[in-house]
C-alpha cells in the first residue's frame, strides 16, 4: 500500500521554480517562529506520555490520520481549489472556520500567528506578480490584518505559485510533523537519530492522508484527538514552558 500511495504523490508535475518556493515556504528558515510551538507535546512528556520514539510516533501518527493533520489538509486543499478559481467568498469563510475549528486558546495563536506571519513575508519577499489568483491574494491582504489560520495561508500562496495541491499538502504534512519531532528532541529528549527514524515511518502515513484530504471536503472535516487537545488546553497553565503551545 505505501509503495502505491509513494508512487501517486509524485505524479503532479512539480517545475524547478515551483519546487525552490515551496521548499522555502515550508523550510524551517521560513519566518513564521514555528520553533515556539509543541502542538501541546510539552506537556504530553511533562506528564510522562511519551517518552520515547514509538511513543512519538504513535502520537504524531494519531494527530495527522485523525486531529490536526488532516484538517489542516483538507484546508490546505480547499483553499488552493477556491484560489485557482477566484472565489474570494470561499477563501474568507476557510479562513473563518479554521479559526473557529481550534480547540484551545494555545492552539488558536498556533495557527493564527503562524499564519498572519507567513502571509506578511509572503506579501513582503514573495508577492506573486501576474494572473488571476495574484491579483486575489493583494486584494485579500491589502490593507487586512485580520488573522490567517496557517493552512488556508498556505493553501492561497502555493495557488498563486503554481505550486501542484498535492506537493503543497505533502510538504505542509512533512513541515507540520518536522516540527513536532524537533519539540521532541528538545523535551523528551530524543537523539536526532530517533527523529529522523520516526519522520521516516511516518512517511506513507502522509502520504495516505493527503490522497484522503484530495478526496474530501468541508463536509468530511473532524477531529477525534481529545487528548491532544486537552494537553494543549492544560499547558496553557503549565508552571515551566519551552513553547507557546
Amino acid at each position: 500500500m505505501a509503495t502505491t500511495i509513494t508512487a501517486t504523490a509524485m505524479t503532479d508535475p512539480l517545475n524547478p521554480a515551483a519546487l525552490y518556493r515551496l521548499l522555502t515556504f515550508l523550510s524551517p528558515g521560513f519566518p513564521v517562529g514555528a520553533f515556539t510551538y509543541s502542538h501541546g507535546l510539552e506537556q504530553v512528556v511533562d506528564e510522562g506520555n511519551v517518552t520515547n520514539p514509538a511513543e512519538l510516533e504513535a502520537w504524531l501518527k494519531d494527530i495527522i490520520c485523525h486531529g490536526a493533520g488532516r484538517t489542516d489538509a483538507i484546508f490546505l486543499s480547499e483553499s488552493c481549489k477556491a484560489a485557482r478559481i477566484g472565489d474570494r467568498e470561499a477563501l474568507e469563510d476557510l479562513r473563518e472556520l479554521a479559526l473557529a475549528l481550534q480547540p484551545s486558546g494555545e492552539r488558536y495563536l498556533e495557527a493564527s500567528a503562524q499564519g498572519t506571519a507567513f502571509m506578511r513575508t509572503v506579501e513582503k519577499s514573495w508577492l506573486p506578480q501576474d494572473g488571476e489568483t495574484a491579483e486575489l491574494f493583494k486584494d485579500l491582504v491589502s490593507g487586512d490584518r485580520d488573522a490567517w489560520p496557517y493552512p488556508v495561508a498556505v493553501g492561497l500562496v502555493c495557488s498563486t505559485h503554481d505550486i501542484p495541491v498535492r506537493a503543497a499538502v505533502v510538504a505542509y504534512l512533512q513541515a507540520f510533523s518536522a516540527n513536532i519531532v524537533s519539540a521532541a528532541i528538545r523535551t523528551v529528549p530524543l537523539g536526532q537519530n530517533d527523529g529522523q527514524m520516526v519522520l521516516a515511518k511516518l512517511e506513507p502515513v502522509i502520504f495516505e492522508i493527503t490522497e484522503d484530504a484530495l478526496s474530501s471536503g468541508i463536509d468530511d472535516l473532524g477531529s477525534t484527538t481529545f487528548l491532544a487537545d486537552i494537553a494543549s488546553m492544560a499547558h496553557e497553565t503549565q508552571y515551566s514552558r519551552l513553547f507557546r503551545s
